[in-house]
């Protein structure tokens, strides 16, 4: 791609002063239709040191309201972000609906600079990839314009315009010593941009490669692809939206015969994968109370010393626990945790998502909870509430909650891939239990918080939701991160089964 790009373009002066007036006023409307739709962007520039991407920046957010942007300036990892996976600090920044998030610098440091100075290593090259690719395909499923810019100048230029910022005292800084190693290396540095160019460009993020040679060019080239990028997707969400209010109703009819039509193979389908999970746990397994303390005791002891291993060695844990309500989740989780130092896990309780949560992409909540190494997280509720709650309720669409399995598959690899033990459990009773547990909690003074209307009104959909949880245990159970059905009609024994699970796991990746 670089091979083949003419740097020799200019722009004269008068052109450019016609040209920009009309691109500055065309892209601060744009600025304002996408805060009115809600519509996400994001603007990546990339490119060879000195090629001018803080000098655009700043004259592409001169047309832009304040108020609705913010600019990242992409440095080497802090001790903290090197804790945590590679794509968390982008995640944590990716902006809300209607907002526009400008990097200087971005996820491809990874892949460029770091490659160049051989932090990272080739044989991590198919992943980090494999994970850019995932992320930017993710967000722009959701909705996110994801514009990529790429500033390309020759090796002469580069190292003239270095030369320029070190005769300035006010500007000498701002070459640095891995600036000029890259311009004694620019073939190979080249070869590598290359390379992730050819990996990296897809049809929901394409680059966009802008001949930054002369100055004036580049700014008009940035303005027009940002303007054409937004436009589209613009474009896209009016007539979106303009179709669904004009065929709603025979969209309603046409998916009620739908469904009539497919209900009995779906049925089967479905009759097969209960067989498989729910159907096959052994609901009777129990433990007397006397063998429960015993082994609660053991374990307990063991989590404790594990917990001070796992931060000595800085491996991180992610547990996820999901099941049906009054299924134990809370009591599971409080036993695992007793005698854990608290200042070393956190407990995140999923609720319904706020108004700021419901601003960003669906994952960027449990993005943001992601533990530092040597840290445990554990979730009581998950992201998988999208491929169930939301795919049953309503809250999401047909095609989002389709495409979540793989959205979530490859978050965890990504956890996975950074060091964590990941692992699920499915916390599972039957319905005789649920009602059980349901009506002593409204006996009980201080656990009647515990039930609401609600609770009731989802027993009535038991039969969609373990439909929904089959599937889910299909299509997301992997080596990486595992479900763990965990049998819970004697709460004692499902206490057990979750410490045994979790100390076994830790224990066969600390003789690694």
């Amino acid at each position: 791609m670089l091979e083949k790009v003419d740097l020799s373009k200019k722009m004269s002066k008068e052109e450019y002063k016609e040209k920009m007036p009309l691109l500055e006023s065309r892209l601060g409307e744009l600025q304002r239709q996408c805060k009115s739709l809600g519509i996400p962007v994001m603007i990546v520039f990339e490119g060879f040191g000195a090629a001018g991407k803080g000098l655009q920046i700043g004259k592409l957010i001169q047309s832009l309201d304040p108020r609705g942007f913010e600019v990242h300036a992409i440095q080497r990892e802090s001790e903290e972000e090197k804790m945590h996976p590679f794509l968390w600090r982008f995640w944590t920044k990716t902006p809300a609906k209607g907002r526009i998030a400008v990097f200087d610098g971005s996820w491809y440091r990874k892949v460029l600079i770091d490659r160049f100075e051989k932090k990272t290593k080739k044989a991590e090259l198919p992943d980090d990839f494999h994970s850019i690719c995932s992320f930017e395909k993710q967000l722009t499923d959701d909705g996110c314009v994801l514009i990529k810019l790429l500033l390309d100048i020759s090796k002469k230029e580069q190292k003239k315009r270095f030369q320029k910022l070190k005769e300035n005292k006010e500007t000498a800084w701002r070459v640095s010593k891995g600036d000029i190693e890259r311009n004694k290396h620019f073939d190979e540095y080249q070869t590598i941009m290359e390379e992730m160019l050819q990996k990296t460009d897809t049809d929901y993020a394409p680059w966009m490669i802008v001949e930054a040679m002369d100055k004036r060019f580049a700014t008009v080239k940035i303005y027009s692809a940002v303007i054409k990028a937004m436009a589209q997707q613009i474009e896209k969400v009016q007539h979106k939206k303009a179709e669904a209010d004009a065929v709603k109703a025979i969209r309603t009819r046409e998916e009620n015969v739908q469904v009539s039509a497919v209900a009995e193979e779906a049925a089967k389908n479905v009759n097969d994968l209960q067989e498989s999970i729910l159907r096959n746990a052994d609901l009777t397994l129990s433990y007397t109370k006397e063998e429960y303390k015993k082994k609660l005791e053991k374990l307990q002891k063991k989590m404790e010393i594990l917990h001070g291993e796992l931060y000595r060695r800085r491996i991180p844990v992610i547990l996820g626990f999901e099941g049906w309500d009054a299924g134990g989740k809370g009591g599971a989780i409080k036993r695992l945790t007793e005698k854990m130092d608290p200042r070393g896990f956190v407990v995140n309780p999923t609720a319904s998502p706020n108004d700021i949560e419901k601003a960003h992409h669906y994952l960027w909540r449990f993005w943001r909870a992601v533990p530092k190494d040597g840290h445990i997280a554990i979730f009581d509720r998950t992201w998988y509430g999208r491929v169930m709650v939301e795919r049953i309720e309503g809250f999401c669409t047909k095609q989002e909650w389709q495409r979540a399995y793989k959205e979530m598959n490859d978050m965890e690899k990504d956890w996975a891939d950074a060091g964590a033990i990941v692992m699920k459990f499915w916390m599972q009773i039957d319905k005789d239990e649920q009602e059980r547990r349901f009506k002593a909690r409204q006996e009980n003074p201080e656990k009647q918080w515990k039930i609401t209307d609600e609770d009731w009104r989802n027993r009535e959909k038991w039969d969609q939701y373990e439909d929904a949880v089959n599937e889910m245990l299909i299509r997301t159970s992997t080596e990486y991160a595992p479900w763990i059905v965990v049998e819970g009609n004697c709460k004692y024994y499902a206490r057990i089964k979750v410490l045994e699970t979790v100390v076994d796991a830790i224990e066969k990746r600390l003789k690694e």
